[in-house]
């Protein structure tokens, strides 16, 4: 569908490598303008390196941060007008244990990256004008947001609460916005290296389609969701995990 986003502006968290490049990357070669945001000066300019030749823009800053939010938000809408589309892919999860020894500062860090940094981010692009335009949000969840696993459990936790955040916020500014998520299974990012890099193979044999995830596939789902193929679908979530959840529990 090239040029399926022609004359659209859209703001990519996480943006400088792994899903949110290819988020990018995917929007950009559809035809809009786009500006990719992460901590990282060095890694975003690499990023916009790598992405020669399309309409993108940076700013480094930190997603949690409301006023680095706004300031990107700004920056977007003086660098192409407005702001047409809002991928919430940004994530963290400093934490890797069982619930019993989460402490309070790593628990509310992963709370304010992963289930308030979205709705922080959706309010200012509306401010910004989206809610009179009209546009698209994807929030980037996790099938871990629907199931229960070893380890990263509070992870898991907020992606769930981005679930319900992603039905509230599509019922609440309906309809000149829609606002739908997906769910990642597996996928080799380095988010998610502790739990392929050593076993990823073993993994990849259990599922029906017998292969981890690329950022380039959850990227496909995301600009189909953004897209006007999708014009009359918001408040959902779609899975996108090689047949994950068909199966039965995966111990290996």
């Amino acid at each position: 569908m090239s040029g399926e986003f022609q004359g659209r502006v859209a703001i990519v968290t996480g943006g400088s490598k792994g899903i949110g490049l290819a988020t990018a990357h995917r929007l950009a070669r559809g035809g809009a303008k786009v500006m990719i945001t992460s901590r990282r000066e060095a890694n975003l300019r690499a990023a916009a390196e790598s992405l020669s030749g399309l309409d993108i823009a940076w700013f480094a800053g930190n997603a949690g941060e409301p006023v680095d939010i706004a300031k990107c938000v700004d920056a977007c809408v003086a660098r192409f007008g407005h702001v047409d589309i809002l991928v919430n892919n940004a994530a963290t999860n400093p934490y890797y244990g069982d619930l019993a020894g989460l402490d309070m500062a790593r628990a509310v860090k992963t709370v304010a990256v992963n289930q308030i940094a979205p709705l922080l981010w959706a309010q200012k692009a509306c401010e910004a004008g989206m809610s009179q335009r009209g546009g698209a949000i994807v929030n980037v969840s996790s099938i871990g947001g629907m199931s229960v696993e070893p380890a990263i459990g509070w992870y898991n936790t907020t992606k769930a609460a981005l679930l319900h955040l992603t039905r509230q916020m599509a019922y609440e500014l309906a309809p000149k916005v829609r606002v739908n998520a997906v769910a990642p299974g597996l996928v080799r990012t380095d988010l998610a290296r502790a739990l392929w890099e050593e076993s990823g193979d073993a993994w990849a044999e259990k599922l029906p389609l017998r292969r981890l995830g690329l950022p380039e596939d959850i990227a496909d789902a995301v600009a189909f969701l953004a897209s006007d193929a999708a014009a009359w679908i918001t408040g959902h979530t779609l899975v996108v995990d090689g047949g994950a959840l068909t199966t039965p529990p995966i111990s290996l």
